[in-house]
């Protein structure tokens, strides 16, 4: 049987590919060609296709358990930084790679998203490692997995991120996204 990888190996996981992502935009941005500008969107809209399943999951999964265990502070601190690139990704949702707010949006989603991860695997995950069970840390990693399934895969900067809201139009939102992803062929590269 195989070893079931727990939540911070998860969100360790995401945070790595999220940052090959961030790499490859930032290796295109100075290609004038319709080429390189058309593979910047995609990349782009993989990033924040990622990254709101990614906050969706913490949010539920994640951030509720260290509130109750660690640090409510620290777990309202995690959501702000989420809003915060939400409504980030949202604004850059809305350009395109030859707009010139384009790059300067795209840089300030990348320092949020770094200065995030940089908390989050510098202060929170080894508290959380000296916390929670290695049990507890499994169970949280299957919770992150289920919901990052039916996440939303777009900004939604002013749906509810507090219960029972965000449990009941998360889903949905989810749902739609994935419909209008599928007819616009959004995050297919």
């Amino acid at each position: 049987m195989d070893e079931q990888r727990d939540v911070i190996e998860i969100l360790s996981h995401d945070h790595r590919e999220v940052e090959q992502m961030f790499a490859e935009l930032e290796s295109l941005r100075d290609a004038a060609d319709e080429q390189s500008s058309s593979r910047r969107k995609d990349v782009a809209e993989q990033v924040v296709i990622e990254l709101v399943r990614h906050a969706v999951a913490e949010e539920a999964a994640v951030y509720p358990k260290v509130k109750e265990k660690l640090s409510e502070a620290e777990a309202e601190h995690a959501k702000h930084e989420h809003a915060e690139a939400e409504a980030s990704m949202k604004r850059l949702e809305k350009l395109s790679p030859q707009d010139p707010a384009f790059e300067a949006e795209l840089h300030t989603l990348m320092a949020e998203i770094r200065e995030h991860v940089a908390e989050e695997e510098n202060e929170m995950f080894p508290r959380m490692r000296s916390v929670f069970s290695q049990q507890e840390l499994v169970k949280m990693g299957q919770q992150v997995e289920a919901v990052k399934k039916i996440a939303p895969t777009r900004p939604h900067p002013s749906a509810p991120d507090q219960p029972p809201g965000h449990l009941m139009i998360g889903p949905v939102a989810g749902l739609f996204d994935r419909l209008r992803d599928a007819v616009t062929h959004r995050g297919v590269s």
